[in-house]
This record gives structure tokens, sequence and C-alpha cells, in this order.
């Protein structure tokens, strides 16, 4: 039970602001609880903070300032509170930039705003159309519920003036209420499907797991279209029944409508949003009423992980190799893991959700730590693709040609039945480098150590690090000749003009996250696409992630060499699961679908495995060569980033660090550099790398902290702990 202070007692506040210590206020009138939170002065200003516990009284009591007031939220479990505190101590975050990845709601300690919602009204109904009587309907349906314009519209299928008119008429009544309003009930009986036999083995796992109430991790594997959502769906009503929340995590927000769709289908209501696309006033909607119970299903992005749940039950992490789950600005940690931290916390359990699990997920499975469940077929009617290579080294096509003459045929064959084809680069833009055919000179970003790709389709030259953008000029910036200046490589909308030049009759779309402004105008593309508004679909890594379109038949993929190039460690395994994800893409209703990669390296083991269809020898082969290396999960690692405006700067301090090794030493871990980032220089700050490699089950974090803690950084300097880092740029 946490404490209760009374007026005038010493309490230690942990503030959002960037001080790295509690600070000791007085409990203000009438006393506060343990995690509640409260306004407090901080010189000036006054604060967003939490009672963390008792004051430590080290200060002169006359001199402690009391707190402004309690802000009228639930107060912070305890629950939450350790949970900041041990992903702090994983990360190497300071508790304050953990508390402000819990607060990320505005307007916490104001009064709720209003709006306006209706109910049904008690006068005669005259004068009724088939739309009035339609929204009339929907308000019976809902027994007394009342519902703002827009949803009412929504449920109705009519404009809002008809919403309006019957306002006038007094058949419906208007009222205020507040916005930070409790979500719809999910009934967890209201739509569940048949499941096919290893789906329903699989489901039944999954809630007996729920209903023990104990913590329990369980890698759920199945191929893409195997039912992987319904199954866990199925946990997810097995959570509501026990009373209990549920959190469901997405690594793309286009993604989100479609899975909304599905969850109202299975729950008969929709659940709470949160991610970049919700705007401020829901944001504190969800997190108000996540705190009181009011929001039985989260669906989100990774920052949902930190909303203060009354009582989670389960947390599902879709995709669970998702590369997006990790963030690499600010606090740098990864969501899958701190998923799992978190549910052992609060004794719940955790789903990962995958085709094609990353090896850390595999490794663990595979040790016992985590339960796995298979789905080995596809759900309904759907089977497999096949899947085969094209040896680019036997196809004859033009320098400036990336589509080979046998993917050229087989798309023509799916425009002729009425199917659809897919196009598939994980290059966005038009063309990676721009180069001088004059001078040599290639176009780079003034502020970073990268080339600017073009778009075409914005007539400009983008840098991916920054996003500087600038003109495509007309000569060029070294000698500045005049017409000289040539795209090099393909990118995805480079594909499209050819696709164009090559299938003229054909319906295009471009699937690439540069081209759309909203994550509205993106699911309106998708669901275009996915009821036949396109021929050929061309497209990123962002088609490869959940998407369904019942009418794809054939993939194609540009370049399946591409993310073996490099020395990244994680290349082999992203490349594997990036191919069989986007090939996963076909055939997923009636028809069968094929997977074409085009490939300079048909006999690279990768690319052999991927055909094939081995992924378990794949996973054994992969795991092998990383244990012998003691590379992650069977070592560990940890990427130092120092930046600074000035170069020499940043080298000297790496340097030094590189000499002072002696806490990690004595650990058995081993420094690696200062060398420069593959990307030296971003947004005008250059970067040096030092990595620690580390036994696993050394006490890496301690080590760490000791070994940073020994330099002051002074002026521009600034250095970055990555545990676990994911790549290395």
């Amino acid at each position: 039970m946490d404490a209760f202070y009374d007026e005038g007692t010493l309490v230690a506040v942990l503030t959002t602001q960037p001080l790295d210590r509690l600070l000791d206020y007085k409990a203000p009138e009438g006393g506060c609880w343990e995690g509640a939170f409260v306004e407090v002065p901080l010189g000036p200003r006054k604060v967003l903070g939490v009672v963390w516990g008792p004051g430590r009284g080290d200060f002169d009591y006359a001199k402690v300032r009391p707190v402004t007031r309690v802000l009228d939220v639930v107060p912070m479990r305890a629950e939450l509170r350790s949970f900041l505190e041990r992903a702090g101590e994983y990360t190497l975050t300071p508790l304050t930039a953990m508390l402000r990845l819990a607060t990320r709601a505005p307007g916490l300690g104001e009064a709720p705003s209003m709006r306006k919602i209706y109910r049904l009204g008690d006068v005669e109904r005259e004068r009724m159309t088939d739309a009035r009587r339609r929204v009339l309907e929907v308000l019976s349906e809902m027994g007394g519920l009342s519902l703002t314009q827009g949803e009412l519209a929504d449920a109705a299928g009519v404009t809002p003036s008809v919403i309006k008119g019957l306002a006038k008429m007094g058949a419906v009544r208007e009222e205020e209420a507040p916005r930070d309003t409790a979500f719809p009930r999910l009934d967890p009986d209201y739509g569940g499907k048949a499941l096919a036999e290893d789906q329903a083995a699989a489901a039944q796992s999954l809630r007996e797991g729920v209903a023990s109430g104990h913590y329990g991790t369980v890698l759920l594997k199945g191929v893409t279209g195997s039912g992987k959502t319904e199954v866990y769906l199925e946990a997810v009503a097995e959570c509501l029944a026990q009373g209990r929340q549920a959190l469901v995590l997405l690594p793309e927000i286009a993604l989100t409508s479609e899975f909304l769709t599905r969850v109202e289908a299975r729950f008969g209501a929709k659940p709470a949003e949160w991610h970049s696309g919700v705007t401020v006033t829901e944001r504190r909607r969800v997190w108000k009423q996540v705190a009181q119970g009011g929001a039985q299903l989260v669906v989100g992005a990774r920052s949902a992980l930190f909303l203060p749940f009354r009582d989670l039950g389960l947390a599902v992490v879709d995709e669970e190799h998702d590369t997006s789950y990790k963030q690499d600005e600010g606090v740098l940690y990864n969501a899958r893991d701190m998923a799992v931290l978190r549910a052992s916390i609060c004794s719940g359990r955790v789903v990962l959700a995958s085709a094609t699990p990353s090896l850390e997920s595999w490794a663990n499975a595979d040790a016992g730590k985590y339960q796995r469940l298979d789905l080995v077929s596809r759900f309904g009617a759907s089977v497999m693709p096949e899947m085969r290579s094209l040896d680019m080294r036997a196809e004859t096509l033009p320098s400036n040609r990336w589509v080979s003459p046998s993917l050229q045929s087989e798309v023509l064959a799916r425009i002729e039945r009425d199917e659809q084809a897919m196009l598939f680069l994980n290059r966005r833009g038009y063309a990676p480098v721009t180069i001088c055919r004059a001078c040599g000179h290639q176009i780079g970003c003034p502020h970073c150590d990268a080339r600017m790709v073009e778009h075409r389709f914005l007539q400009r030259l983008v840098c991916h690090q920054c996003g500087e953008t600038v003109p495509k000029p007309e000569v060029c910036p070294s000698c500045e000749a005049e017409d000289k200046l040539a795209a090099v490589g393909p990118g995805v909308e480079r594909l499209a003009e050819e696709a164009a030049e090559l299938f003229p009759q054909a319906r295009l779309a471009v699937l690439s996250s540069d081209l759309f402004g909203s994550a509205r105008a993106l699911k309106e593309e998708i669901e275009k696409i996915a009821s036949g508004g396109a021929d050929i679909v061309i497209g990123t890594q962002l088609v490869a992630k959940g998407h369904n379109f019942p009418l794809l038949t054939l993939v194609g993929v540009i370049d399946a060499d591409l993310g073996l190039q490099g020395s990244d460690l994680r290349a082999a395994e992203r490349t594997f699961q990036l191919m069989r994800q986007v090939a996963g893409r076909a055939g997923r209703a009636e028809k069968p679908g094929v997977a074409l990669l085009q490939t300079y390296q048909p006999e690279h083991p990768v690319i052999r495995a991927i055909l094939s269809g081995d992924e378990e020898g794949f996973w054994q082969a992969e795991a092998e060569e990383r244990r012998a290396a003691g590379m992650p999960p069977y070592g560990r690692l940890a990427g130092v980033i120092l930046s600074s405006t000035e170069a020499q700067e940043v080298f000297d301090l790496g340097n030094a660090m590189a000499r002072q090794d002696a806490p990690l030493r004595r650990i058995g871990a081993q420094v690696y550099g200062p060398a420069p980032a593959p990307i030296a220089k971003v947004r005008g700050r250059h970067r040096v790398r030092l990595l620690v490699k580390a036994p696993k089950g050394a006490a890496l974090q301690p080590a760490l902290a000791d070994w940073a803690g020994q330099f002051r950084l002074r002026g521009e300097l600034r250095m970055a702990i990555d545990i676990d880092p994911q790549s290395f740029f």
C-alpha cells in the first residue's frame, strides 16, 4: 500500500526537469499520497512532478517549499514507478527522462474540456426521413448511451446536418459533456471466429496463460497469413474477461486502421489508440482513462508501454522483429524488451508475434525462457507463395533498367488475369546518389556526412539523416557545369517511372513513407489498393508490414542482394526477415501466389535459406555464427556515441575513453574504437563511436556507468550510451 504524507511532511518529488535527482518539498494542505502527480515550484517556474517517497531531510526545513497543488489524476502506481526505475537502470537513462516518457499527455493538470454529445429526445417524431430514422434507431440500439456528432453520423451513415435537424426538432438532445470520458466497453464474447485446429490449440494455450495471472512470455511464430492476429485476440479476450487491461503494440501507424476494424469486429467497439497521429485532446483522454480503468485495450506505438495502466494483464508485440520498436533518439530502448520487463513486474503475459522472429526471441525460446507456439499453415483457402530466384547474371537488360524480362512477363500475365503484382525495392526516393558527370562531385547534405537523395515527385533533394531538403540544382555546385548532373542507382520513384514505361496500360500505386503527408492519406491509399484500385503496387519496406491485399498474387523483389552488403551484424537476419515478409504479401486469398527474387548471388546462403523455406536451419546457422563470435544474443554489446560541433574534440574524448577502460576490463569487456560513425556528421555534429563487447553474464551497466563517469563533458560535447544497439550508424 502506498504511503500517505500529512501536511508539512517532507516528500521527495521526481520532476520532469533534467536534474537527475529527487527534490524535497513539504506535503501540501490536505496531504498527499505516494505516487501523486503534483505541481511544484522550481526557481521561478511551476513544474510537473511525482511524489516518489519520503524526503531526505538534508536541507534546512524552513527553506523547503511546499507542493503547490496535487493534480486531479490517479496517482502513479508502484508498479509503474518500479518499471521506470528498472528501465532507466537498464538503459542508463536518468529517471527524470524516464518520467517524461510516462507523462506525454499535455494538460494533465487542466480541467477537462467539453464536447457536444447527443441522446434520444422526448418529442413526437414527425417528418421522418430514412436518414433521420437511422439516427434514432442507432440511439435506441445504444440503450441510452450518448454519442458525439461524428460517432453518431458514422454509425448511422448520415451527414452531420441530419443530426442538427433532429436536434432543432427536439427528437435528439444536444448536451455538453467532458471529453475525457471512458471508452466503450469491449465484449470478450462478441465476435469470436471459428479457428483452425492449430490456431485453436494456440489460442487455448494463450488463454490459459492469461488466466493464470502469472508472468510469462510466449513467442507466437506463424507463417504470414496464418491468423496470428485472430489467435492473440483470443488472449486479449481472456484478459478482458479477467477484468484486466491489454496492450497491443504495432510497428507502423499505417497498420492501425485495419487492426482497429478487426478489433471492433471481435469485441463490438473500438479500443483506445496511442500514437503520433492521435490529437492532443485524445492523448490526454487515453492517458487518464488508462489510469482509471476506462480503457480496457490500448492499440499503439512503442511509447504506449509507458502509459499508467491500472492493471496490465497482457502486452502483445506484433511483428516483434521490427526495427521500429527500437528508439534511437532520446531514451534509447527496445519496446520488445521493455514489454517483457513491464509484464514481469505486473504479473502480466507477453505475446511476441512474428512470422520471422528476431534471433534474440528465437534464442530465448530455444533456451526455454519463452514458450513457443507455431502456426504452420495459412488461414482459410490461402497457401504459402511459391518462391523462386531470378539469376540476374543470365538476364539481358540495359544498364538503366532494373525490371528483368522474366519479371516483366510475369507481371504482364497477372495484369491480363485482373490480378495485382507488387514490385519491391527497399530504397526511398528516385535515386540514392546524384553525381556530376563532368567532375565526379556527389551532392551531399550541408549538415551531414550523407549523400542527398533525389525525390523527383517533390522536385527536391532530401537528406534521409536530418531531413534537410533543397531544390534540385540545375548546375553542379562544384564545377558549375550545366546538364551534367545524373541520378545514379534506383529508388522506388525511379522504379515507378520504369514500370509506367513497361506497363503503360497498368494503374500504378506507389507506397513509400515519403509520399504521404498524413497517416489518414496512407490508410486511404492502402484501402484503395486492397479493393483493387491498382494493378501494380510499387513499395519500400512499408509494404512488408502486415497489409492484406487479397488480389495480389505476384511479388517481385528488385534487388534481393541490397541488404547483404556492408558489415552489419544483423544484415543476414534482416534480409531474411524482409524477404520472407514481403513474399508473404502474395497469395493471401484463394489464388496462389509467387514471389520472385532478382539476385546476382543465387548461391548466397541467405538467398538459399529464403527460397528453401528452411527457417529453422537458417536460425540455427545464424545462432552458431553469433555464438562462436560471442555476439548478441550470446554476448553483450553497448554502443557509445560521442558528438560535437568540433571533430577534434570528439576524437580526443574517444581516445581518452579507450585508454582509461579499467572498469570495463574488470568485467572482461573489450573496447573497440574510437572510429568515425558510418555517417560521421549529422545535423552539423561530428560523431565518433566506440563499441563495448562483453560476455553474456557480465554486469555491463554498472561498469559502463563507472567508465563514463570518469569524463566530464564540457561545451558542445555529448555522449549517448546505447545498450543492445540494433544498428551501427
